[in-house]
Parts: structure tokens; C-alpha cells; sequence
């Protein structure tokens, strides 16, 4: 009895998907666009994003112009972007503001599609050039809604991924000073401070700048010794000007003493 019962339930159920499948496929077919319309919606409300945007791709056309074009524009675009699809949402929101310029919809769209370009920004560690992208189209969003609500948000963005291009030019640096390049490592320890003048890192740079001269001026050839020692010494200045009780300048007391004894003989 209960395997006759599990027979006819999986007939059914093989039934039933094979008629929503068939109704799927004719609604594709179908020359009704009011109906695809509807059924997209339908979808798009059931959160089944794949179905919605099948139907929202055959209607962007028939559609154009008119408002419930403006709504499968807006809708294709959200549809990518719970699909995780970043840079293509990304795409379809800034479509979406430049052909609907007017739309009350515009403003949320062209922070979407900044939005759309931080989400695909990777970690620090990896190529920043998404990262980059997306600061250029949050600042676009900023300066094309100065008053908008979102202006606030937008900007802590900004600061979120400059802090991103900053641990990766700061670990860059860390990892010329760990391999002995400390002439690649001043210059990147320079370039940190100089793109990221608010940085946080400031103490811990002036200690490796401190101990890159230093080390630098001991492999140096005799007439670049000097200047070199110099460099250390002014590393170790700022740190101490900017930093009194710092707890790096213990331990570089000693090779600050070094340098002046070097530059004394």
C-alpha cells in the first residue's frame, strides 16, 4: 500500500513541475506582453530572481518609454543585484538613471550603482583596481547629490575603501622592509603618508622609517652614508616630536645614538 501511495505522489509531483515548467516556457513564447509583465512581477515578489529576469530581458524592449518599462528597467536591476551580480546590477542601476534622468528613482539608483562597485571591491591583499572604480563612482554620486540623505553614507564608503588602499600600500611597505629592500621600503613608507596624511599609522611608520635609514646607511657606499644618517635621525625627530610617549623610542634610542655617532667620526 505505502509503496503504491509513493508512486502515485511522485507521479503527481513529476506532473505538476512538468506543468509548471510547460506554463514557464509558453508564457516565454507567448505574444501576451501584459501577461509576461504581470507573471514577472509575480516572480519578482516570490523572490525568484532567474524566472523575473528571463521575463524583464523579452520586455525591456516592448516596454521602453513608458512606466512600466521605468519598472522592468528598476526591477532588472535590483534582480542582478540580490542575484549577486554586482557589477552588472551596477551597470543596469546607472542605465536606469540616465534613461529615467527625472525618475524620483534616479537619485537611489546612481548610489546603487556606487554601491554595486564597493561590494565588488576585494580585500587589500588583492588587485585594487575595483576599489579605486568604486571611489570614483561614490564621488561621482557626491558631487552630483550634494544634498542628498544618502551623501553621509556614500562618504563613510569612501573612507572604508581609502582605509583598504591604505593597509595594502602599508603592508607593501612592511614587506620591502622584511625583505631588506629599504630603499623601496622609505619610498613606500613616504608614499603612505603622503596619499593618506590623516593615517592612523603614522607612529608605526616613523619607527620603520627610523630603522630602514638606518639600515639603509650601513649597506651604503661611503659617499651616501651621511645624508642617510641624517634620514634616520629626522625619522626618529618626528616620532619623538609627534609621539612623546611613544613606545617605539626605547628601542630606537639606541640606533638614533648610533647615527649621531656615526656622523660625528
Amino acid at each position: 500500500m505505502f509503496q503504491k501511495t509513493a508512486i502515485f505522489s511522485l507521479i503527481v509531483l513529476t506532473l505538476a513541475l512538468g506543468s509548471c515548467k510547460s506554463t514557464y516556457q509558453k508564457l516565454l513564447k507567448s505574444t501576451d506582453q501584459d501577461a509576461k509583465y504581470e507573471a514577472a512581477m509575480d516572480y519578482y515578489e516570490k523572490k525568484d530572481y532567474v524566472k523575473a529576469l528571463e521575463l524583464f530581458d523579452l520586455l525591456q524592449a516592448v516596454y521602453r518609454g513608458t512606466a512600466k518599462g521605468e519598472e522592468v528597467s528598476y526591477r532588472s536591476a535590483y534582480c542582478y543585484y540580490n542575484l549577486k551580480d554586482f557589477i552588472v546590477a551596477g551597470y543596469y542601476f546607472k542605465r536606469h538613471a540616465q534613461t529615467y534622468p527625472l525618475s524620483e528613482r534616479a537619485e537611489e539608483c546612481m548610489f546603487m550603482n556606487a554601491y554595486c562597485f564597493y561590494l565588488d571591491s576585494p580585500r587589500y591583499s588583492l588587485d585594487q583596481s575595483n576599489t579605486n572604480e568604486a571611489i570614483k563612482e561614490l564621488q561621482a554620486f557626491i558631487d552630483m547629490y550634494p544634498r542628498s540623505t544618502r551623501v553621509s553614507e556614500a562618504n563613510q564608503l569612501v573612507d572604508n575603501l581609502r582605509a583598504k588602499l591604505e593597509a595594502k600600500d602599508y603592508n607593501i611597505a612592511i614587506l620591502f622592509y622584511r625583505m631588506g629592500d629599504f630603499m623601496a621600503a622609505i619610498t613606500s613608507f613616504e608614499n603612505v603618508l603622503k596619499r593618506f596624511p590623516d593615517t592612523d599609522r603614522r607612529e608605526e611608520i616613523y619607527h620603520y622609517m627610523t630603522l630602514a635609514y638606518y639600515e639603509f646607511a650601513e649597506k651604503s657606499i661611503p659617499s651616501k652614508k651621511r645624508e642617510r644618517y641624517e634620514s634616520a635621525i629626522e625619522a626618529y625627530n618626528n616620532l619623538l616630536f609627534q609621539y612623546p610617549e611613544s613606545k617605539y623610542l626605547k628601542d630606537l634610542a639606541t640606533v638614533q645614538e648610533k647615527s649621531r655617532l656615526k656622523l660625528a667620526n
